[in-house]
């Protein structure tokens, strides 16, 4: 379904950029449509007689995805296009040799990414003359630019409009085809320079709070023994401190005297949960932090690849995003949790509660307002 900031009921295309210009958009797959959203965003932009470049990362792509065949049209259109291509996106690799030296072929400006360095993050910007000067656009999310996985894979994603967040984007974008060196970003936090440390910095700040503290982190891998250690730290402060890890965990929960505090969770449903997100903060009147983007805590992405962290700040996006942490922590469908001794046990339903079934409810219900007319007033006698 169209996220309802970006459907129009009428007969006209909706114009992404005159949203963006006023909110962003949250998008969650594949209870969001991933064509009539992201990939509507890169194509209306390569049609865009004002839009002047496009760049994107690329590490996961089918040779067919229409995403391709935008920046194709769009740098055959005499637009910059620039696309940062990682070939060494494992089982994948013949297949972004193939379709970017098609992309080559056609005008778009093809970065191999950086030596000794992964390209893992997932980034797209639109440079764009308005009225009143060049304004960026940008999406930033935590899954691949691929339609095939977007159907099966959970991944969020943020569509904004945002100049600071989109000056970070063309900043990273700088960086990344070598036009500069290392940026200082207002927004967005970067591995390998500073995304542990950040990490590091808001689980010691709810370590301070003690109790009135609380973290929850949702990724596909936790293995990092110094965020490992700073997540015991807290525990031992009284921090409540959920998990929900897909993959390999090597921290263990409810140790007495160590993680009493900490519960570690996996949810293994109809789709493939492969969204990570932090959430620290927001208790007690303490103000929320919550972050999106393409890291897992593990040491290859914390310190051998190129990846992003970006902040959900609206109010009611981060509501969404806090309701996404919520049902997967009160699922008992298809949830699993870890132990002290690091064995998995599949939770017992008792509410009967399934995370990946509820959220495609609420994007029923959202569509579904969303077409319904407003109800007439009551007149006034």
């Amino acid at each position: 379904m169209t996220p309802p900031p970006l459907a129009n009921a009428g007969a006209a295309p909706t114009d992404f950029f005159a949203v963006l210009r006023e909110r962003d958009v949250l998008v969650h797959h594949p209870y969001d449509s991933f064509s009539t959203s992201v990939e509507t965003f890169i194509a209306q932009a390569a049609a865009d007689p004002d839009v002047l470049a496009i760049k994107q990362t690329l590490y996961r792509t089918s040779g067919d995805s229409p995403v391709v065949a935008s920046l194709i049209a769009a740098a055959e259109s005499g637009k910059q296009v620039a696309a940062v291509v990682e070939l060494k996106a494992r089982f994948d690799e013949q297949a972004n040799i193939l379709w970017a030296r098609a992309l080559e072929e056609a005008g778009v400006h093809v970065v191999y990414g950086l030596v000794g360095l992964k390209t893992h993050s997932k980034a797209a910007l639109v440079v764009r003359r308005e009225s009143d000067g060049i304004r960026r656009y940008c999406h930033l999310g935590t899954g691949n630019y691929n339609s095939r996985t977007a159907r099966q894979y959970e991944d969020l994603g943020l569509l904004s409009g945002d100049p600071d967040l989109g000056a970070d984007v063309g900043a990273l974008f700088n960086f990344l085809t070598g036009y500069s060196r290392y940026a200082r970003y207002q927004k967005l936090v970067v591995a390998p320079v500073a995304l542990r440390a950040r990490i590091l910095e808001l689980v010691e700040a709810e370590a301070a709070a003690g109790p009135e503290g609380r973290i929850a982190v949702k990724v596909n891998g936790l293995t990092d023994p110094a965020v490992i250690d700073a997540l015991y730290r807290a525990s031992a402060a009284g921090v409540p401190i959920d998990l929900v890890v897909r993959g390999v965990c090597c921290l263990r929960p409810g140790v007495p005297g160590l993680s009493e505090t900490i519960q570690v969770r996996s949810i293994v449903g109809r789709f493939l949960e492969h969204s990570r997100i932090y959430r620290f903060g927001g208790t007690g009147g303490r103000p929320l932090t919550l972050l999106l983007g393409s890291s897992d805590l593990m040491e290859r992405n914390l310190d051998r690849r190129i990846e992003v962290l970006f902040p959900v700040t609206d109010a009611e996006l981060q509501a969404r995003v806090l309701e996404v942490l919520d049902l997967n922590l009160a699922d008992d469908t298809n949830a699993w949790v870890l132990d002290a001794q690091g064995a998995w046990r599949r939770v017992e339903a008792v509410t009967g509660t399934s995370a990946q079934h509820r959220l495609q409810e609420l994007a029923r219900e959202r569509a579904r307002r969303r077409r319904e007319p407003e109800p007439l007033a009551a007149p006034v006698l």
